[in-house]
């Protein structure tokens, strides 16, 4: 009886970039997944994210009328929307047996908000994490960075 081999997935984001790699077997070569790169709007100035300006409040304790912040961030709210995208993917991918790992490699801001948003099927698939930025880096290069937590995904293949 021949099982099919193992695959693990290697999630690569920020707070408005992803890309999702595969490693099937114990072969080190990842390949993409998808042919392209998942994008957010983070990277866009504020002024794109807002429609308009911020209010306004009337307070004579305070001597007038003062400009009120915005209660959440614009760039912070898209980021965290950025990441529930990203995880919406990752749960059907799961659900649909694509992989039986997952690799997250993110900056910690971005690595809460994805754990955060991953569901627990997806979560129980993970099998290791990096706290880095490392969306810059080409396949080749990613593959060094991975090393580590490669040799501990082959060490569970057997």
């Amino acid at each position: 009886m021949h099982s099919k081999p193992s695959a693990t997935w290697v999630l690569v984001a920020d707070g408005a970039r992803a890309r999702i790699l595969a490693r099937r077997g114990r072969r080190h070569t990842l390949r993409a997944v998808f042919d392209h790169d998942f994008t957010g709007p983070s990277r866009v100035p504020t002024r794109e994210l807002v429609s308009d300006r911020a209010g306004r409040e009337s307070n004579p304790a305070r001597g007038g009328v003062h400009g009120m912040e915005p209660a959440t961030d614009p760039h912070r709210y898209e980021k965290t929307r950025f990441a529930r995208r990203i995880a919406h993917v990752l749960d059907e991918a799961a659900s649909n047996h694509a992989f039986d790992r997952l690799i997250l490699i993110a900056p910690p801001q971005c690595m809460g908000d994805l754990r955060s948003a991953l569901g627990k099927e997806t979560q129980r698939l993970v099998c290791g994490a990096l706290c880095k930025d490392l969306t810059q880096l080409s396949v080749h290069e990613l593959a060094t960075h991975l090393e580590p937590v490669l040799a501990v995904d082959r060490a569970m293949l057997g």
